[in-house]
């Protein structure tokens, strides 16, 4: 394995932001295309350093030769939700089928069991076969479909709405 999984730290923000811009334009898998995220380097620093504080939360990034290739982050809900977690994950294109993807999921759902979450959740467009297999290979499965989740250029997408029941 030639990249490393690392946990995102305030002084990524910068770095991330320009990352999500350039995957966010390789994919339209994502909730976002080219412009990335709307958020300031101050505010991205922000989110992150929120995220860390939280022990029951974890976004953590791939790294090769200093180079953002992957995030990911699971997001714990509070109150009567606190049993389950949200999932989100990205890899760029060009690291695709090299494990980053299972290194950042394994990584995920260990912190996840670590803090007694029982429910992992996530949403992923429904042709986006190589995703599919990635989380069935975790033991996801799917619970619901979600018609025109999301809107691409003008064209409709459907997500399937998938679990890990930890």
């Amino acid at each position: 394995m030639s990249f490393s999984i690392e946990k995102a730290r305030p002084e990524d923000a910068a770095a991330l932001i320009e990352y999500l811009r350039v995957v966010g334009g390789e994919s339209d898998n994502l909730t976002f295309g080219a412009e990335g995220i709307p958020v300031t380097v101050e505010e991205e620093a922000g989110f992150i350093r929120k995220n860390s504080e939280n022990p029951r939360d974890l976004m953590v990034l791939a790294k090769e030769g200093g180079s953002i290739i992957g995030d990911g982050h699971i997001e714990a809900f509070s109150r009567r939700l606190s049993h389950r977690a949200g999932l989100g994950i990205t890899v760029r294109k060009a690291a695709w089928g090299r494990g980053v993807g299972t290194a950042i999921m394994e990584r995920l759902i260990a912190h996840a069991r670590e803090q007694g979450i029982e429910i992992i959740e996530l949403q992923v467009r429904s042709d986006n076969a190589r995703a599919i297999r990635l989380y069935e290979k975790f033991g996801f499965v799917k619970i619901g479909h979600y018609p025109g989740f999301l809107k691409v250029d003008g064209v409709y997408a459907d997500c399937d709405l998938m679990n890990l029941y930890l």
